[in-house]
C-alpha cells in the first residue's frame, strides 16, 4: 500500500486501496398509516397533541405551535386540535385523516376556521387528492394575507429495523409573495401595509448585519404592524410592533392560555421590573383574554431618518424583557 508516512500513520494516496466497506441501509415506506394509528382521534390526534411533535409539525411549517386542547367544541362538532401560535396568539386549527383527502374534511376545516376565528389552518392527510389540492391553493389565493391553508401529508420510514419514523411533506402552502403583493394592492390602508414592508426588511436586514445570526432570529416578515423575535439559546420568543398614528415602536412579551401563571407570578415583581425601564419609556400590564407585558416609546416610524435609533431601542428593550423574563418565570 503506497501512501505518505505522520506522525508514523500511513495515509494512502487512494482510498480505494483501504478496501472500506460501507453498508447503507435501505429507506422503507410503512403504506398502512393505521398499523403505528390505529384510530384518528385516540391514537394520531393523541400522538400529534404532544409537545415534542407539535414541535416536529412546527418545524415543517416555520410554525411555532402551542396546544390549546385537544377535541375542542366547535358548534355541534369537534376540533381535532386548536393550538396557536407563540408570540402572536393566531388561533391554529388541525385537521387529520389517515385516509385520502374528501369533500367532508374540506368542509370541517372551513367550518371550524370560521368557529374559532383561526387564522392558521392545516389539514394533515394520508394522501390529498388534485382536486382538493386545487380548493386549498384557491382559498390561499382568494383569503387575505392573515389566512394560511396547509394542506400535509403524513408518512411513516423506516431503515431495516430501525424504529419508524414520521415524516411530514408540505403539499400546498400560503403563497407569501402573492398574499404580500395583494395586501399591498387591494388591502385597506395600502399605503401602511407596504411602508410595514419595508420597515420590518429593514429591521431584518438591520439584524444580520449587527448581530450574530445564532443569537436570534424573526418570523416571517408580512405586512403587519409586528413582527416575533426569537431568543435561540433561551428559545424566548417576543413581539415587536409600531403605531404610525400614536408614533410609538413597542416591544412585548405575550402569554399564550398555557402560561397565564407566568405573567401573574412576574406581575409580584411589577415594582422592580417597571424601574428597569426609563421615563421615556411606558411599561403596560395588560390582561385580557392574552396577557402580555408591553414597553413603549415615543418614536415617529414614518421618520426614515430615525429608524436605526428605532431598531437600536427595539433591539435593547427585547433584551431587558427576555432577561426579565428568566430571571422570573418559575
Amino acid at each position: 500500500m503506497s501512501g505518505e508516512v505522520f506522525g508514523g500513520i500511513v495515509y494512502a494516496a487512494n482510498f480505494k486501496e483501504y478496501n472500506m466497506k460501507l453498508t447503507l441501509g435501505k429507506l422503507e415506506k410503512i403504506e398502512d398509516l393505521r398499523s403505528v394509528w390505529e384510530n384518528e382521534a385516540t391514537d394520531f390526534t393523541v400522538w400529534l397533541a404532544k409537545d415534542e411533535n407539535l414541535s416536529l409539525l412546527g418545524d415543517t411549517l416555520g410554525i411555532d405551535i402551542e396546544l390549546i386542547g385537544r377535541e375542542e367544541a366547535a358548534g355541534a362538532f369537534s376540533i381535532d386540535i386548536l393550538a396557536e401560535e407563540s408570540g402572536t396568539g393566531r388561533k391554529i386549527v388541525i385537521e387529520n385523516q389517515l385516509e385520502p383527502t374528501n369533500h367532508d374534511h374540506l368542509g370541517k376545516i372551513i367550518t371550524y376556521a370560521s368557529v374559532k376565528n383561526a387564522e392558521i389552518i392545516i389539514w394533515i392527510v394520508k394522501k390529498a387528492r388534485d382536486e382538493h389540492k386545487q380548493a386549498i391553493e384557491w382559498l390561499n389565493e382568494k383569503t387575505d394575507e392573515n389566512i394560511g391553508f396547509y394542506l400535509l401529508e403524513i408518512e411513516l420510514w423506516k431503515i431495516g429495523d430501525s424504529q419508524v419514523a414520521p415524516k411530514f411533506s408540505i403539499i400546498v402552502a400560503p403563497n407569501d409573495f402573492v398574499k404580500n403583493d395583494k395586501a399591498i394592492t387591494i388591502g385597506e390602508n395600502t399605503g401602511n401595509k407596504a411602508f410595514y414592508l419595508e420597515y420590518w426588511e429593514n429591521f431584518s436586514n438591520y439584524l444580520k448585519e449587527n448581530y450574530n445570526k445564532y443569537f436570534f432570529s424573526t418570523s416571517k416578515i408580512l405586512p403587519r404592524r409586528g413582527i416575533g423575535i426569537k431568543f435561540k439559546k433561551s428559545k424566548v420568543i417576543l413581539w415587536v410592533s409600531i403605531s404610525l398614528q400614536k408614533k410609538q415602536v413597542r416591544s412585548l412579551i405575550y402569554f399564550n392560555s398555557k402560561e397565564h401563571e407566568d405573567y401573574f407570578n412576574m406581575k409580584e415583581h411589577k415594582k422592580h421590573i417597571d424601574s428597569c425601564f426609563s421615563e421615556s419609556e411606558e411599561v403596560q400590564w395588560r390582561e385580557d383574554k392574552n396577557m402580555s407585558l408591553i414597553v413603549k416609546k415615543q418614536m415617529n416610524p414614518s421618520d426614515t431618518e430615525d429608524w436605526e435609533n428605532q431598531f437600536l431601542w427595539l433591539v435593547d428593550s427585547c433584551n431587558k424583557l427576555r432577561q426579565i423574563l428568566e430571571d422570573y418565570r418559575e
